[in-house]
């Protein structure tokens, strides 16, 4: 199975490329591949292939290759419907019914048939795996919403094909289930969701989240420290650096001196301290704090 696996994400990979690239060059037979699998849920999950393939009909104008596409997607679509199917009825309680004792069934109702109900034409359902959490509550579908959105900032979605729709009903769904309502707790963690998605400063989070190096999961309990660019992560530890280092300063109070001039109020009336802040060859930091105004300043 690991081997059929790593196959069919590979394909995964080059489908990928190619519609980054525009160019369905070599398509037919990577399709052609996929149809001669035996492709299982759970190699569709674990692959993401469907979001590849999807995006690839979506992009080509090669009707050969959109009927191929449309083909794999439809008998996968039949695996998901399955699998929703036998989901439903595990949650009534009661087992699916075996062929025996289906026909049984079939056979003590045959006498008391009812007129059936004339069926409405289902809605065509998005192509996602894995299927995506439903929600009638307003507030959760409007978070949902604006989830979305933020996925889809510089449209680096379309680059790897994803289902900006399934995931931020995915990352919503967890975080609901982690919060248990839609209260002030719930409202704050999607904000910050959205906020760090949209980040112009920090477009790998999104693409991370996009591509699944982060998961729906992860992304819905991050602090704001782990979404946090990399560059903001580095002021935040220099700041927390200074923070220390003052206060040292003060635990220690400093020597007085009138050898430095404060730039502000020109008085000679300062308190300096030294600390060692790089390494132990280098020369020590000095911190001066102005006794008549409050000023500081260091000297390296």
């Amino acid at each position: 199975m690991m081997g059929k696996e790593e196959e069919i994400a590979r394909i995964a990979r080059r489908l990928d490329k190619m519609v980054t690239k525009k160019s369905a060059e070599g398509a037919m037979d990577l399709l052609r591949e996929l149809k001669a699998m035996p492709v299982t849920l759970h190699l569709l999950q674990s692959t993401r292939v469907g979001m590849s393939v999807n995006a690839l009909r979506k992009q080509s104008s090669d009707e050969e290759v959109i009927a191929l596409a449309k083909s794999l997607i439809k008998s996968w679509k039949k695996l998901l419907d399955a699998s929703d199917a036998k989901a439903r009825e595990q949650r009534r309680g009661g087992p699916l019914p075996t062929s025996s004792s289906k026909e049984a069934a079939e056979a003590k109702d045959s006498s008391r048939k009812r007129p059936e109900l004339p069926r409405m034409p289902s809605a065509p359902r998005i192509t996602t795996f894995p299927p995506v959490p439903v929600t009638c509550d307003a507030v959760r579908n409007k978070c949902r919403e604006m989830l979305t959105a933020a996925l889809q900032t510089d449209r680096d979605h379309m680059a790897v094909g994803a289902d900006c729709e399934g995931l931020s009903a995915q990352i919503e769904e967890c975080i609901f289930r982690d919060v248990g309502n839609t209260d002030m707790k719930y409202r704050n963690r999607v904000r910050s969701r959205i906020s760090n998605l949209k980040d112009a400063k920090n477009p790998d989070l999104r693409r991370n989240v996009l591509c699944g190096v982060i998961t729906p999961q992860q992304i819905a309990v991050m602090t704001s420290e782990e979404m946090a660019s990399d560059e903001l992560k580095e002021i935040r530890k220099a700041m927390t650096k200074e923070a220390i280092r003052e206060h040292q300063m003060a635990r220690t109070g400093g020597t007085q001196t009138d050898l430095f001039t404060c730039g502000k109020c020109r008085r000679k009336n300062c308190t300096y301290t030294q600390v060692q802040t790089r390494s132990s060859d280098e020369p020590m930091t000095t911190f001066v704090v102005c006794n008549e105004c409050g000023n500081r300043w260091k000297f390296c």
